[in-house]
């Protein structure tokens, strides 16, 4: 059973726009776990950013954060915020001119560590612009990025990461800003999980319950990456740490998307889309599991239901499974059964099987989902 999630300060994201239906999001509190992405393109070129954040958007990604590092960029925020359908989070290191064109643009929240731009009165001009504008900001600690004096003290540890963090979180407290997100990554899941850990061990004893934002550090590419990260942010997730998350890859972004969505509703966090269970290959499959998987994958992506389906290849696991899923289908020699809640609908020719276990999937939607019962399609049958 997961562990009571612990409970954090909650911070409101919206764009400022001026326009009453921009997308907003909560973070923290006893909301849900939001997903994050971060675009790859030059932010200076509106077009093609949009572009990008409209495809994360659609597979699901709720927040989306843009680099700000020069003047072109900053001149290109304007557009992406008030045309993007998510709140953008401005990514901003050591100048400070980047973070007040940020604030100006009106982005949902800045990512910021006041450290970097050392100079106290410009740092007192950052602060001041975001509280002014209800901003909120998150502080980003990597292995890459700790307090030089920490790093050699402490090495590259847990407590060098939190050492170097609070530091950062300590500049804004000073200007009465406290609406903070904080995020600590390694690239290797053992010091991540160990400093997300001692930071929710230190926030408790600080009385200061600051959000928490989730991830591994360059973990790598899609197979690896995706890996590594389902195991860190997994362990935290399940002991109640984590108000939102980045799967970070080195890939295409839209890619990091479906990856945070199969943690969180692994975990039964989050729910969106189909969730199918197949069953591994072995001796008494009659069909490849495989291509009878990637048909089902196929139907799911036309909805947003969170309908269960498992899929089996053959009649000795099919009931069985099928009893924890909303509709099964085993496959056999040219002909396939499909099940709802373990019991048998019929048997069917292989050519047909795919269009019933559709309608089967649709009337699932129809009784048990109604509220997306837009996304069906066929016609009803009896």
């Amino acid at each position: 059973m997961l562990r009571l999630r612990r409970k954090s300060k909650p911070i409101f994201l919206q764009n400022k726009t001026g326009k009453a239906d921009a997308k907003s999001v909560w973070i923290g509190g006893d909301n849900p776990v939001v997903v994050q992405s971060m675009t790859t393109t030059d932010t200076a070129d509106a077009d093609k950013t949009l572009e990008q954040i409209y495809g994360l958007a659609m597979e699901g990604c709720e927040v989306v954060r843009v680099t700000v590092k020069d003047p072109p960029d900053a001149a290109g925020l304007p557009a992406i915020v008030h045309r993007s359908p998510v709140p953008i989070v401005a990514d901003i290191h050591f100048d400070h001119k980047m973070a007040l064109a940020a604030i100006e643009a009106g982005v949902a929240k800045l990512r910021l560590n006041p450290g970097n731009i050392r100079d106290p009165k410009k740092v007192s001009e950052v602060v001041e612009a975001a509280k002014a504008r209800g901003i909120p900001m998150r502080i980003g600690v990597n292995m890459g990025s700790l307090a030089p004096d920490l790093e050699k003290t402490l090495g590259h540890t847990p407590e060098a990461m939190v050492g170097s963090a609070l530091r950062h979180v300590e500049r804004l407290e000073e200007h009465g800003h406290t609406d903070i997100v904080i995020s600590l990554k390694a690239h290797d899941v053992n010091t991540t999980v160990d400093a997300y850990r001692l930071m929710d061990k230190t926030l408790r004893e600080r009385d200061t319950p600051y959000a928490l934002h989730l991830g591994i550090t360059e973990a790598g590419m899609l197979r690896d990456g995706t890996v590594k990260s389902s195991i860190g942010l997994g362990i935290l997730l399940y002991e109640g740490i984590g108000d939102t998350l980045r799967v970070s890859l080195a890939a295409d972004p839209i890619e990091e998307v479906p990856v945070c969505w199969s943690i969180l509703q692994s975990l039964g966090l989050r729910e969106k889309g189909f969730e199918i269970t197949a069953c591994p290959s072995c001796g008494r499959a009659e069909i490849s599991v495989l291509a009878l998987g990637e048909q089902v994958e196929k139907i799911a992506k036309e909805y947003t239901a969170p309908v269960k389906v498992a899929v089996m290849g053959c009649v000795v696991n099919g009931p069985g499974e099928s009893k924890m899923a909303d509709v099964g289908v085993a496959g056999g020699k040219g002909k396939g059964a499909i099940y709802r809640a373990g019991e048998l609908v019929g048997t069917y020719p292989e050519e047909e099987l795919l269009q019933m276990l559709r309608l089967e999937i649709e009337k699932v939607i129809a009784e048990k989902y109604p509220s997306y019962a837009h996304e069906i399609s066929l016609p009803a049958r009896t």
